[in-house]
């Protein structure tokens, strides 16, 4: 492997600085032990909760925080996602250790929490293109991810402490109609695609297949691998989506992320996705290999593939309605719209040939 994808932050974005001063003087009344200056970074993946690299001379820290200028309280709630990380924490060795949160918002005007980094690998967009990632490893890896969140779902949910997480009981009709009431609130275009496929979901909703944790945001981006092992996964990141649910409602997300080769070439363009390397599994060879290492059957994956597209169409919508009305002016969201459309025809094609692969 000629490059190592280590996740590096670089220079905190305008208007998403953080007051320095006050931060390090915080960090060390609460962190003992923290020496030297203080240094902060920001971490440019991730569209939704923004996430810092807070290092120190003798160690390194994480600080996530909602965005600014949101107003989805659910999207962002700090205390469910600490609670999350910190309940795994002592029954799974794949989520970074929780230090501290904060519930006054006297500092930043919002609460905020403080994990351990977890270091290595995180694929991005293209990466392994240029990399020198050869098949066998693209295909361990993707395999590696699969098992992963087949025995997230394995966990015992209770025993966890996260029996009242989540209502799974009506968990496909809640998510169903929530996220078509969420698309409401959010848009600014006239999208006829998604119309169709929320109504779609509405009349072929079927019922739960079961109950277990479910991470609701699973891809690559969000895996910490092993930097000498790229086939190992370190730390899964992102919980602000966690609960307790069905768990083929969260593999029909992990579809909507998994890029074909031949998708729409709006997201192969703007969303490059290591899916599409060579090596990896198709979106139906997914499917078998989630029920090869769950045990569980998936009997209508196209429904849970485009109730995915339709998910992940809709958080676009509500960043871009964010960026439309000013609260953040980061470019990359400058032609969400065009996205929430891109994923609303895939979804449209899924649904007009009854198939996950050749859509396009």
């Amino acid at each position: 492997m000629n490059k190592v994808y280590t996740d590096q932050p670089g220079a905190v974005r305008h208007g998403e600085e953080l007051n320095h001063q006050q931060v390090e003087a915080y960090l060390k009344s609460k962190l003992k032990g923290l020496k030297g200056d203080m240094q902060i970074r920001q971490f440019g993946g991730g569209a939704s909760n923004l996430t810092y690299l807070i290092s120190f001379d003798n160690r390194e820290l994480v600080m996530r925080r909602p965005p600014f200028g949101a107003n989805i309280k659910s999207a962002h709630d700090m205390g469910r996602e600490f609670r999350v990380l910190d309940a795994l924490s002592q029954y799974y060795d794949k989520v970074p250790k929780p230090l501290l949160f904060d519930t006054s918002g006297e500092m930043m005007g919002v609460s905020f929490y403080v994990m351990e980094r977890v270091n290595g690998v995180i694929l991005r967009g293209n990466d392994g293109a240029s990399g020198g990632i050869d098949v066998n490893t693209v295909q361990a890896i993707a395999h590696s991810l699969i098992r992963t969140i087949a025995e997230l779902h394995d966990l015992d949910y209770q025993k966890v402490g996260l029996g009242d997480l989540g209502r799974p009981a009506g968990y496909v009709e809640r998510q169903v109609v929530g996220w078509s009431k969420r698309y409401d609130s959010a848009q600014t275009d006239q999208i006829n695609a998604m119309t169709q496929v929320s109504q779609w979901l509405l009349d072929q909703m079927p019922k739960e297949s079961g109950a277990s944790i479910i991470h609701n945001d699973f891809k690559h981006d969000n895996v910490v691998l092993d930097k000498h092992d790229l086939s190992k996964v370190r730390a899964i990141l992102d919980w602000e989506m966690c609960t307790v649910g069905d768990p083929l409602m969260d593999i029909g997300t992990v579809l909507a992320y998994w890029i074909n080769p031949e998708d729409h070439t709006f997201l192969k363009k703007y969303f490059p996705n290591p899916t599409a390397l060579k090596g990896n599994p198709r979106r139906s060879e997914v499917v078998a290999l989630y029920e090869k290492f769950s045990g569980r059957s998936m009997d209508n994956p196209v429904f849970y593939y485009v109730f995915g597209l339709y998910k992940t169409a809709v958080i676009l919508q509500q960043i871009y309605a964010r960026y439309k009305k000013g609260y953040t002016k980061d470019q990359r969201f400058a032609q969400f719209n065009l996205a929430v459309a891109a994923f609303g025809m895939m979804a449209q094609q899924a649904i007009s040939k009854d198939r996950l692969d050749d859509l396009m």
